[in-house]
C-alpha cells in the first residue's frame, strides 16, 4: 500500500494545488462566446449529487448490499471528479464572487465557508485511500478508514450546495 499512498498523496497534493491555483492566479480571458455563468449552479448539483449518492452508499452498505454500495461511490466518484472540472473551469476563468450578507448570516456563511475548505482539502486524499483499500479488498482497513471518510465526504458535498445556495444572490450574470 506504500506506493498508492504515494501516488494518492502526489495526486491530492495536484487537485489541491489546482485549486489554489485557480483561486490566487489571475483569470484566462475566455474566448468570445464562451459563457461559465452557470458553473456554478452546476458544481452545486453536482454536490447535491454526490451527497445523495453518498447516503445512498451508506444505506446500501448498512443493508449488506456491497454490489450497491460500490455502485453509489462509483457515483459519487463521478460526480465530484465533473465537480473538480467544472469547478477548475469556472475558476481559472471568473474572480470569485464576495459574500455580501451582513450580520448573522455572515458569520454563519464563513463559518460554514471556512469548515467546508479544510475538510474538502482532507477529503482529497482520504476519499482516495479509503478507495484503494476497497479496491485492494483491505476491507478491514477500509471499514475503519470510512468511518472518518463517509462524514467528512457528506459534511463537504452538503455544505458545497449550502454556500452555493447563500453566496447565489450575488453573482453576476
Amino acid at each position: 500500500m506504500k506506493k498508492e499512498q504515494r501516488y494518492i498523496g502526489a495526486l491530492a497534493l495536484a487537485i489541491n494545488g489546482l485549486i489554489a491555483l485557480s483561486v490566487f492566479l489571475p483569470k484566462t480571458a475566455l474566448p468570445a462566446g464562451i459563457n461559465v455563468n452557470l458553473l456554478p449552479k452546476v458544481n452545486a448539483v453536482l454536490n447535491g449529487l454526490t451527497f445523495v449518492a453518498l447516503l445512498a452508499a451508506l444505506l446500501a452498505i448498512r443493508r449488506h448490499r456491497r454490489d450497491w454500495h460500490r455502485r453509489f461511490i462509483g457515483v459519487a466518484f463521478a460526480a465530484t471528479s465533473l465537480f473538480l472540472v467544472s469547478y477548475l473551469a469556472y475558476h481559472f476563468t471568473t474572480p470569485s464572487v464576495r459574500y455580501a450578507g451582513t450580520g448573522y448570516l455572515r458569520y454563519l456563511y464563513y463559518l460554514i465557508l471556512s469548515t467546508h475548505i479544510l475538510l474538502a482539502i482532507i477529503i482529497v486524499p482520504l476519499a482516495m485511500y479509503t478507495m484503494a483499500l476497497a479496491l485492494k479488498n483491505e476491507i478491514g482497513r477500509h471499514r475503519k478508514a470510512a468511518r472518518w471518510t463517509m462524514p467528512i465526504w457528506l459534511y463537504v458535498s452538503l455544505t458545497g450546495v449550502i454556500v452555493y445556495l447563500m453566496i447565489s444572490p450575488y453573482y453576476v450574470n
